[in-house]
């Protein structure tokens, strides 16, 4: 990869901005809000989330659905909310990394999120610099299909092979890469920031 080649970088949210996955992070708080193992949670949570990520459902309906999976599970919608938007954790070197990109690259944020989760990402005024915020759940297509990556191009203006998209998944990276992109793991921050300045990006 040559810095001269690129004119934009794009990434992913979950698992770059934040600390570990938002999806590991809410089964589990659900998990203890509950009193149920982390296993059973997850295995009503992953069956129907993409109907989240697609946006198909909102979040009282999700939350309908684990109920009739886990019976007893009598937490309240609202505080099923509650949990549910209060479980990120940030990824404050990612947040802090942003203002030392140069003014030169468009910024953009691919991510396969939720309703009302992508709403208030959506209102952060960090995010303001971004030419590109790409949410799933308003976008009707997923990572890694093509249709979310031409979304995110037509957003920046920009054809694939000038630009750098940053995910923590390999599958993403990989159908990335084959519609032409320059692609860059993020697996920990060092090495991360390290690549970024090999590129002249840092």
């Amino acid at each position: 990869m040559r810095r001269s080649q690129l004119s934009a970088v794009a990434f992913d949210w979950g698992g770059v901005f934040t600390e570990g996955t938002f999806d590991g992070r809410i089964t589990a708080n659900l998990a203890s809000a509950l009193s149920r193992p982390v296993e059973e949670v997850r295995k009503a949570y992953f069956a129907k989330v993409e109907e989240l990520e697609l946006g198909r459902w909102g979040l009282d309906t999700f939350w309908e659905w684990i109920q009739q999976q886990l019976p007893g599970a009598g937490l309240a919608s609202s505080e099923f909310r509650r949990i549910f938007l209060s479980s990120v954790q940030e990824n404050a070197a990612m947040y802090d990394l942003l203002p030392r990109l140069p003014d030169s690259v468009e910024l953009g944020l691919l991510s396969n999120n939720y309703p009302e989760l992508s709403t208030l990402l959506r209102a952060d005024p960090r995010w303001s610099r971004f030419r590109a915020l790409i949410f799933s759940n308003e976008l009707g297509h997923k990572k890694p299909a093509e249709q979310a990556f031409l979304a995110l191009l037509r957003g920046l203006g920009c054809p694939a092979e000038h630009c750098l998209f940053v995910d923590d998944v390999l599958e993403n990276l990989e159908a990335a890469a084959a519609l032409g992109f320059q692609v860059l793991q993020y697996r920990e921050h060092q090495t991360f920031t390290a690549g970024l300045t090999e590129l002249g990006l840092l």
